[in-house]
């Protein structure tokens, strides 16, 4: 049967745009990729984001840039990558704050679970309960008596609500049935500052933004809040050593991109990805901060996506009852 001419023309058309859909896809990426990472710079999930983009720089043949968008726990961040193009030039690397901002804010516009694509989980880094380096208490046992004497008249920073120390904080003052006077930050950076410098007590916080000043003597440290010692902070108790089991946090982070991305494209991120976490240099880096790379199978679509249903269904009633909210 012959084709018509306009028939013709189609089918020339349809063979003709195919291979360059296809082309384009094998050619990502033609420029440089950027993550944003929703909190401040020199944060503990900024310096994740850096040492993981290094390595997928090098991989993909395009430079990955960091973009710091703190603010609003995180959520400023995340929204704009869920309204950016879904092309795969604009990513998010984002923490524990993923599961726990759909609870946290009434009117947070955009669903975690449906307005990203996961590309694959990174780590899970422990935390730390740190202060001021001449706070009155010497070891953990002392400072649970101190808190539950004068939590009160305690200051505690945090990254934010919604921050991972802002969640680990809830959870020590419920696990000790204390107050105290809760002083949030623009990000884990400056509330850190702040803790060195003396104008705050005390922090929770992830070992990837304590370690360093803890080994320096900078803070003092009483407990480590996974379920056993790290092994860059090998004298510090674990908060279950401390009579404390509830008190058990690991921030674990990941990477996504725009919901709707194109599946070559995910895949290419994701082989990249993994490289990354193979890297010797990016595994040494992560251990001198206290914590490690996931395994291949995990730096997953499909386990990101089982990590953070799973987060969100978990924090949900501890967040209610509570009865902390975000507007």
């Amino acid at each position: 049967m012959k084709l018509s001419l306009a028939a013709f023309a189609v089918s020339a058309a349809l063979a003709f745009t195919a291979p360059m859909a296809a082309m384009a896809q094998t050619d990502y990426p033609t420029q440089p990729v950027t993550i944003i990472v929703p909190f401040s710079a020199g944060g503990p999930t900024d310096t994740v984001a850096r040492l993981v983009a290094q390595v997928m720089s090098k991989e993909l043949g395009q430079q990955v840039l960091i973009q710091n968008v703190g603010g609003a726990g995180g959520t400023l961040g995340a929204g704009q990558v869920a309204n950016a193009s879904n092309d795969g030039y604009t990513l998010l690397l984002h923490h524990i704050g993923m599961s726990t901002a759909p609870t946290l804010y009434r009117n947070l516009g955009f669903d975690p679970l449906t307005d990203f694509t996961p590309v694959g989980l990174i780590t899970s880094v422990p935390m730390t309960i740190v202060a001021r380096k001449d706070f009155e208490p010497t070891d953990m046992a002392g400072l649970v008596s101190y808190l539950k004497e004068n939590g009160e008249d305690v200051t505690y920073a945090n990254a934010g609500i919604g921050s991972a120390s802002h969640l680990c904080g809830m959870l020590l003052m419920d696990s000790l049935e204390v107050q105290m006077i809760t002083v949030p930050y623009q990000g884990a950076g400056p509330a850190m500052t702040d803790i060195v410098g003396g104008q705050v007590d005390m922090i929770c916080d992830q070992t990837t933004n304590t370690t360093n000043q803890i080994k320096a003597g900078e803070v003092k440290a009483y407990a480590v809040t996974s379920p056993a010692r790290v092994d860059s902070l090998p004298d510090l108790p674990t908060t279950a050593e401390s009579n404390l089991p509830r008190l058990q946090i690991g921030v674990w982070h990941g990477l996504y991109g725009p919901k709707d991305m194109d599946p070559a494209i995910v895949e290419k991120l994701e082989a990249a990805l993994q490289t990354a976490l193979q890297d010797q240099t990016v595994i040494q880096r992560f251990a001198e901060l206290g914590t490690a790379p996931v395994s291949q199978d995990q730096a997953t679509p499909a386990a990101l996506t089982q990590e953070l249903t799973s987060q969100i269904a978990l924090w949900k009633p501890i967040i209610e009852e509570a009865g902390v909210y975000a507007d």
